[in-house]
């Protein structure tokens, strides 16, 4: 069992920064790839970035140069650098533990309860 705990949510102005993260408890030795997702009202979950065992990470285009997933082992903690808000960026962010870097490992795996992200224009 893993449990997932976000935090750090909120709402900004374009162009500003937020950082997120996650508190992972639990057996989180069974999980190889942590990532964070988002969701916004309307539209369907996406990944935003994963990061591996070995300390490598992954974004999805959009957010590439703006955001930075980065993690600690040793407090068991997941966070998401993002600057450069865009009202696009806007929507419930959810933390991810999966024993792989997949989405089906990740729809198999363990979930945050998600902290909202609003950005103005």
């Amino acid at each position: 069992q893993v449990q997932l705990v976000e935090s750090g949510g909120g709402s900004v102005q374009a162009g500003g920064s937020l950082r997120l993260s996650c508190a992972a408890s639990g057996y989180t030795y069974s999980t190889n790839c942590m990532g964070w997702f988002r969701q916004a009202p309307g539209k369907e979950r996406e990944a935003v970035a994963t990061i591996d065992s070995d300390g490598s990470t992954s974004y999805v285009e959009y957010v590439e140069g703006r955001f930075t997933i980065s993690q600690d082992n040793a407090k068991n903690t997941l966070d998401l650098q993002m600057n450069s808000l865009k009202p696009e960026d806007a929507a419930t962010y959810y933390c991810a533990a999966s024993s792989g870097c997949s989405w089906g490992g990740f729809m198999s795996g363990y979930w945050g309860q998600g902290t909202q992200v609003t950005v103005s224009s």
